[in-house]
C-alpha cells in the first residue's frame, strides 16, 4: 500500500534513518528531528527528496504547525529519549520528551491517520520467559518503561476519540552501526576501536534480545504500510528476535569477531542498580500479521558493526 504523505519523527537517529531509506519509495517523506545528536546525517542527494524539520516535539505549537502544513497520512513515532541512565538523571526530560511530545503529536495530527508508535519491551514486568503482547504483565521497571507505557495509554486514548488507526510497536534491544547512544556495543566497541586492551563494563550478566536495526527498521516498514486497523482502534505488536544473549556471550563474540584479546573489568559507575535479569519478546504476533520476518543474526550484525560502528555521538574520541 502507498501513502503520499509520511512522517517520521527521530527520522534522523538510529532506526530512523533505515526507516527513512524503506520507506522513501513509498510516498512523500517528512523526517522531524531535533538534532540533538548533530547534523542532518543524510546525504546531500537524499535531503533533496526528503522534507527536513528540526522541531522539539515537546512544543506543542511547533508541533502543530509541522502537521499543519504537511498533513501525514502516515506518523512513525520514533523520536524519544531512551538512553535509560539518562532517564533515570532527568526523568522530568525523559517525561515530557516521551510522554507530552507523544501527546503533542496524537493531538495535532490529522484525525483517520494511521499512527505507528514506537514502545519498548522495557514496559512488561520483568519475567523468565519471552513477553507476549496479550497474556504477559506490565511492569516497567526504570523511567524510561514507564514514560513509554504512558505514552501507550496516550495512544489507545487519542486514537479512540480522534478516529485514528494506532499500531505499538514494543522495541527491544537495537544494535547495529549509526547508535547515537552509549549503549553497550557502542562504549565496547568505542574503547577497543580507541586501542585499549582492558574494556571497562558494568553487569555482565543479564540477557537481552538484541534485533539488528535493519531488521528492526524493516518492521517499522512492515507495519506503517499495512492499513488493516479499524479507525479508532489500536493494536499492540513485539520487535525482536525471540532470543536471548548475556552480556558476556555477546563481548565473547565480538572478541572473535574483532581478533583482539582483550581483558573485561567491571566497574562500579558502569553497573545499572535497576537492570532486570532477562528480556526476550514473543514475536509470533508481528510474523502473523505483518509477514515481518528476523533477517540477520546476531553474528551478522556484530561484524557489521565492528566494520562500520558510523557512530553519532564520537565514542572512539571518547577514550582517546
Amino acid at each position: 500500500m502507498t501513502h503520499t504523505r509520511i512522517l517520521i519523527t527521530g527520522g534522523n537517529g538510529y532506526v530512523g534513518r533505515y526507516l527513512t531509506d524503506l520507506l522513501r519509495p513509498h510516498g512523500s517523506l517528512c523526517i522531524a528531528d531535533l538534532l540533538r545528536y548533530g547534523h542532518w546525517r543524510f546525504a546531500e542527494n537524499d535531503r533533496d527528496r526528503l522534507r527536513l524539520e528540526q522541531v522539539d516535539i515537546r512544543d506543542g505549537a511547533q508541533v502543530a504547525a509541522m502537521m499543519a502544513s504537511f498533513r501525514p497520512d502516515v506518523i512513525v513515532h520514533l523520536a524519544a529519549l531512551h538512553y535509560i541512565p539518562e532517564c533515570e538523571a532527568d526523568p522530568a526530560l525523559a517525561v515530557s520528551t516521551n510522554v507530552q511530545g507523544t501527546l503533542n503529536l496524537l493531538l495535532s495530527c490529522p484525525a483517520g491517520c494511521r499512527f505507528v508508535f514506537a514502545s519498548s519491551g522495557a514496559v512488561y514486568k520483568p519475567d523468565v520467559r519471552p513477553h507476549h503482547e496479550t497474556t504477559s504483565e506490565l511492569g516497567p521497571s526504570d523511567i524510561y518503561g514507564f514514560s513509554k507505557l504512558h505514552g501507550e495509554h496516550y495512544v489507545k486514548a487519542i486514537a479512540a476519540k480522534r478516529r485514528l488507526k494506532a499500531v505499538i510497536v514494543r522495541l527491544f534491544n537495537v544494535i547495529g552501526p549509526g547508535e547515537t547512544n552509549p549503549h553497550l556495543l557502542p562504549e565496547l566497541i568505542g574503547q577497543l576501536k580507541a586501542g585499549r586492551s582492558v574494556i571497562e563494563l558494568g553487569n555482565l550478566s543479564p540477557r537481552r534480545d538484541y534485533i539488528s536495526v535493519r531488521d528492526a527498521a524493516a518492521g517499522f516498514c512492515a507495519v506503517a504500510l499495512h492499513n488493516e486497523v479499524e479507525a479508532g482502534a489500536t493494536r499492540t505488536v513485539n520487535l525482536g528476535t525471540s532470543r536471548t544473549y548475556s552480556v558476556a556471550e555477546v563481548v565473547e563474540k565480538l572478541r572473535r569477531i574483532s581478533g583482539i584479546n582483550f581483558e573485561i573489568r567491571q566497574t562500579a559507575d558502569r553497573t545499572r542498580q535497576v537492570d532486570r535479569p532477562i528480556l526476550a519478546a514473543d514475536n509470533r504476533s508481528i510474523e502473523e500479521l505483518y509477514g515481518w520476518r528476523v533477517r540477520q543474526t546476531i553474528d551478522d550484525t556484530l561484524t557489521e558493526l565492528w566494520q562500520a560502528p558510523d557512530f553519532a555521538h564520537g565514542l572512539v574520541e571518547k577514550y582517546l
